[in-house]
């Protein structure tokens, strides 16, 4: 047998390797063994779960639907409309270096479904001015198959960002793409805490493994050496672990995943938001139990590159001591 027909093997337990020794053994096991599976699924035409994701007429029946009563267009052209939505987090103890802070929150950007979105993206952050950018997930298009389109988007998309990008991984992203997300300069945390310094003052910013499909959070290691008193932003993928994270003692919880159902009613009222959470945690600011949150209804789509009642958006957070 040739080198060449071992190579895909090969790269196959060198990507294992790194991912073991990146994760560690468990969570890497976990992620891959549930991630081939779940392609092994929807390749063998499994019928015994549903994910309206991964139906193959799921679009064309969506279509069909607006088609009929004629919203196809409008539906389509609404996501492309993006708009920035500032958001306020009022923090007493937050450092007084970091009054003012400013986060700029990107999610669900799928950035392999539409190109037209892709471009609306890079325009709507060329002007903006922030201190960090953060990302909650789902750069692909697809649950399953190749990678390599999602990378290239987000690559281009690693260009427009100035400064740090901390990311964490969606249900959407296979865990393949992290070697080569690191490599572009995402900060992935993958249940990890990475302190954010100006000074002498410092700031905690903690990031989950997709808590949706993957159960692979892991909310004890992401938050563990966070001292006690210290300021901590987590990112989680989807909103479903909120009642976790407040027990947990983060004092903001930032997300995406919802969409904010995408296609709405009049009034933004969601049909579904494929999320085990409350309705009032799937679309815009919150607070439960002492903890401040934001679900963005992010700035892509999923399935059909259509939007109803439901405006995508690129958000900015600023953190301030007080109101003013």
């Amino acid at each position: 047998m040739t080198a060449k027909a071992h190579a895909p093997d090969s790269n196959n337990e060198l990507l294992d390797y790194r991912l073991s020794l990146r994760l560690g053994p468990v969570h890497a096991r976990q992620r891959l063994g549930i991630e081939r599976e779940a392609e092994a699924r929807v390749f063998g035409q499994d019928h015994k779960s549903f994910h309206l994701e991964n139906l193959t007429n799921a679009p064309g029946f969506i279509r069909f639907c607006l088609q009929s009563v004629g919203l196809y267009r409008r539906a389509q052209a609404n996501s492309l409309k993006l708009a920035t939505v500032h958001n306020r987090f009022v923090l007493p103890d937050l450092p007084e270096a970091f009054d003012g802070f400013r986060i700029l929150h990107l999610t669900d950007l799928h950035v392999d479904m539409d190109e037209a979105n892709l471009q609306a993206v890079l325009q709507a952050i060329e002007p903006l001015e922030y201190d960090l950018c953060v990302l909650t997930g789902d750069y692909r298009k697809l649950t399953w198959g190749p990678i390599e389109a999602a990378l290239s988007g987000m690559a281009r998309l690693r260009n427009a960002i100035r400064g740090d990008a901390f990311a964490v991984l969606g249900n959407h992203d296979s865990i393949r793409m992290l070697p080569a997300l690191e490599d572009m300069g995402y900060r992935m945390l993958m249940n990890e805490m990475a302190p954010i310094e100006k000074g002498d003052s410092r700031l905690f910013l903690a990031g989950v493994d997709d808590a949706h499909f993957y159960k692979a959070h892991n909310l004890h290691r992401a938050g563990d050496d966070i001292p006690a008193g210290g300021v901590s932003i987590l990112l989680s993928h989807t909103p479903e672990i909120w009642r976790e994270a407040a027990h947990a003692g983060h004092d903001v919880f930032l997300c995406g995943h919802t969409h904010g159902g995408q296609i709405c009613l009049p009034g933004g009222i969601p049909v579904t938001l494929d999320s085990d959470c409350p309705r009032q945690l799937g679309r815009g600011f919150w607070q439960v139990n002492g903890m401040q949150g934001y679900t963005s209804p992010g700035s892509g789509t999923s399935v059909l590159n259509v939007r109803l009642n439901c405006p995508p958006e690129v958000t900015l957070h600023t953190l301030t001591r007080g109101p003013g």
